[in-house]
């Protein structure tokens, strides 16, 4: 991992464990906020701090173009990927939700194979490894659906991965942190116009413990985490970007067993043990483009 810059390893620990630690946070969340409420708030809330930084700092305003294409990478990303697996875990077990999401970087290196970047074989080892272990750590749960659920999961996914291609290959968003906040804003308000649109209502009492874990997934699994993505995936192959996929549940496993008592089996020590031997293939595979 030596070729790897400092910036891309932060990059890389901040979504493996932030993204990780949400699956927690959402869940408490969800006890007084509905799905698509919660979410694109969230997002809403992210991408206007964000924004007034950035013009604090000096940075430019988006021009119509980049307001455009960003909004469609956070439609795609926001709206179609996040909110829609928000929607299926209501129908699908967290199960087969992680084996799912661990679909996310084969897809991702198949779409990026089409504007001519395909994985060389050494990613692809690493992404069928980080795969295998993914489904032999999620056999320890649940594998129920509905089969309303399993389309919601397949669409949130495709959308999720054609937003993160588009956003490398084709679309020209603002620079830095301005490009990241427009993606917020129009994903989160496209959120939150949907949940008015279906009628979302609260689902609970608001308690502290629910606007705690709302306010932790603004700023850490919006504002640190998801611009440690978009940046990766402007500095790194799609199979190390899309290996957040792998890592997550075994991050969230992790917290459970520290914080939750709960207890981890040696098919789960076993599986965990496979996808860090996928992630040191995918990370070791080939050096960052000049």
């Amino acid at each position: 991992m030596r070729h790897l810059p400092r910036s891309v390893l932060i990059a890389l620990l901040t979504v493996y464990i932030v993204w990780g630690s949400t699956y927690f946070a959402i869940q408490v969340a969800l006890e007084s906020f509905p799905p698509l409420m919660m979410i694109g708030t969230r997002f809403v809330a992210a991408g206007s701090i964000l924004f007034a930084w950035q013009l604090w700092r000096g940075a430019r305003i988006p021009t119509l173009r980049e307001w455009r294409d960003g909004g469609i990478v956070g439609i795609l990303m926001l709206g179609g990927g996040t909110g829609l697996t928000a929607c299926a875990e209501q129908y699908v077990s967290s199960g087969l939700t992680a084996v799912f999401i661990a679909c996310s970087p084969m897809i991702l290196s198949g779409l990026s194979g089409l504007f001519g970047d395909w994985p060389k074989r050494r990613e692809w080892l690493g992404i069928v490894c980080g795969f295998a272990g993914a489904v032999l750590l999620a056999s320890d749960g649940e594998f129920a659906a509905k089969p309303i659920g399993i389309i919601l999961l397949l669409a949130a996914i495709l959308s999720w991965d054609v937003g993160s291609i588009l956003s490398q290959k084709k679309l020209k968003m603002a620079a830095g942190g301005m490009g990241f906040a427009s993606e917020m804003l129009v994903g989160g308000i496209f959120l939150v116009l949907c949940s008015a649109i279906i009628g979302e209502h609260a689902t609970g009492a608001v308690t502290f413990k629910a606007v705690a874990a709302w306010f932790y997934l603004v700023t850490a699994g919006s504002l640190l985490a998801f611009t440690a993505y978009m940046y990766l995936l402007s500095k790194v192959h799609t199979g190390l970007a899309g290996s957040y996929a792998y890592v997550n549940p075994v991050i969230a496993v992790a917290l459970g067993a520290s914080f939750g008592g709960e207890h981890i089996s040696g098919k789960a020590m076993f599986a965990m043990a496979i996808i860090l031997g996928s992630v040191i293939v995918l990370t070791t595979s080939r050096k960052l483009a000049k």
